[in-house]
């Protein structure tokens, strides 16, 4: 386990930006207290219960793991904190934008996992530098657990190759797994402990194993963008501004839900939705997973 890096005033130092730079990653950062996570976890927790069989068209997990953002209060609240966004502000600069919030929650002693994999392969914005994940741990993710594995400065490439699978333990959508062999070596674990977050370039190569322990492994996934950069597969797309201003306007920008799964925010997460699949699902095959899982 590495000692939590320091954040002088809640910012990152000008070497955290130019390791960031150089390895296509940073960790761990504690961004908030423990207890301030575990709040965060039982209130989604909490949302699991309450909305489980409540009516929804599409499965529960489908909302939390794509685009929590635009449903759930909860998601917007995590992705909008201002101690991540000082953070984040260091590797963006001034004017911020949430592109997605996402759940990624593997059950204890479930055989689930992530293909190695870059994240910008299928999102139809090219092979940039403007976006950035931070990943805020609800629980432990350590080895046991199913943490990432990151490959340093595998960010330099460009988009490499992927395919696709019907895994049913993998967690992509897609199931995508780049095509180059990554040896064991080359994988950096990161783990982390609630209330510390990574961040990690939407080019480094990245994956994780089973959840092999008793209790869930839990991550906040908050994918932030500047205003420059632009869509280029899909007609449109959207986002939400978080901090400074957008005077480019490459993204609809949409409004905070202000109450879970409301009438008006399902509407808005199914155009969303189906905008979205003409990147997510460009050149795909038929796959059995459908878009999203």
């Amino acid at each position: 386990m590495r000692d939590t890096q320091p954040l002088p005033d809640g910012h990152l130092t000008a070497d955290q930006q130019a390791a960031y730079w150089d390895d296509g990653f940073l960790f761990p950062l504690q961004v908030m207290p423990p207890q301030d996570a575990a709040s965060l976890r039982a209130e989604l927790e909490e949302i699991e219960q309450t909305w489980l069989d409540n009516g929804l068209l599409l499965p529960l997990s489908t909302y939390k793991r794509v685009n929590a953002q635009y449903v759930l209060p909860l998601a917007y609240k995590i992705g909008a904190d201002p101690r991540i966004l000082d953070v984040v502000e260091g590797i963006l600069g001034p004017d911020i934008l949430i592109y997605a919030v996402e759940f990624f929650i593997k059950e204890p002693r479930t055989t689930h996992k992530v293909t190695m994999h870059q994240d910008l392969t299928y999102w139809g914005l090219g092979a940039i530098d403007g976006l950035v994940t931070a990943w805020l741990a609800l629980s432990p993710a350590t080895p046991a657990s199913g943490c990432m594995d990151f490959v340093r400065s595998s960010h330099k490439n460009a988009i490499l190759p992927h395919a696709d699978s019907d895994d049913p333990d993998n967690l992509l959508s897609r199931g995508q797994e780049v095509q180059v062999d990554v040896a064991e070596g080359d994988k950096v674990p990161i783990e982390l402990h609630p209330g510390q977050i990574s961040l990690h370039h939407g080019l480094t190569i990245h994956g994780s194993g089973a959840n092999t322990t008793n209790d869930r492994r839990i991550g906040a996934v908050i994918r932030y963008c500047t205003p420059e950069i632009a869509q280029q597969v899909a007609d449109k797309d959207y986002a939400m501004l978080v901090r400074g201003a957008d005077r480019v306007g490459n993204f609809i920008n949409v409004a905070a839900p202000t109450q879970p799964f409301t009438p008006a925010s399902l509407a808005i997460y199914d155009e969303v939705r189906t905008a979205q699949s003409q990147a997510m699902m460009a050149g795909a095959k038929v796959n059995s997973k459908g878009m999203y899982v």
